[in-house]
């Protein structure tokens, strides 16, 4: 999806929602334990529910890695789901990669190729080369960490150097040098 097409679905919807799909097996109601694959039946049952209002899913990958191959599966039938029956959401893929080069490119390759989803966050803390490799396919989007919401962001990303720039700033500054407002977007 590129950004016409995503501005003009928000424009549409008059909405920002992005559902997350953080699909924790624990949690999800007793009853969807037994059925066949109960994780994409409940992430079924939320899409359906949501896809009038919001322009986006954001499947968390650790939710369904845990799970080994069923989870794989379940993730990837959620993105074909969503694919198939809502083709105007924004898929991301929420898995913080960032590798050197040659595995960022398969990283790269998993998610943008093999699954589909228009969207990936990636970790930009080893540089250029661990992200260029994602940026490299068109038409799809990188989301970068910058600042994040959890505690310890504050062990790092709001370090400064001699002149007061905390690390975020740095990202915010360098990051778009390495791409454009089409493929790329930020983590804030």
């Amino acid at each position: 999806m590129n950004r016409t097409e995503l501005l003009e679905n928000i424009r549409r919807k008059g909405s920002f929602l992005c559902v997350g799909l953080d699909t924790d097996i624990k949690k999800i109601p007793e009853h969807l334990r037994n059925v066949e694959d109960p994780i994409f039946t409940f992430n079924k049952a939320i899409i359906d529910a949501t896809a009038p209002y919001c322009v986006a899913y954001k499947p968390n990958t650790a939710f369904y890695e845990s799970l080994g191959v069923e989870g794989w599966s379940a993730l990837d039938r959620t993105v074909k789901y969503i694919r198939d029956n809502y083709p105007d959401q924004f898929i991301i893929a929420d898995a913080k990669r960032g590798d050197i080069g040659n595995t960022s490119s398969l990283y790269a390759r998993a998610f943008f190729e093999n699954m589909g989803v228009d969207a990936l966050t990636v970790a930009p803390y080893m540089g250029f080369d661990s992200v260029k490799p994602f940026m490299d396919y068109s038409g799809r989007w990188v989301i970068l960490l910058a600042l994040t919401s959890n505690p310890g962001s504050r062990d790092f990303q709001f370090l400064s150097d001699m002149t007061g720039t905390r690390l975020f700033e740095h990202v915010l500054e360098t990051a778009p040098k390495w791409g454009n407002e089409e493929q790329l977007m930020f983590v804030v």
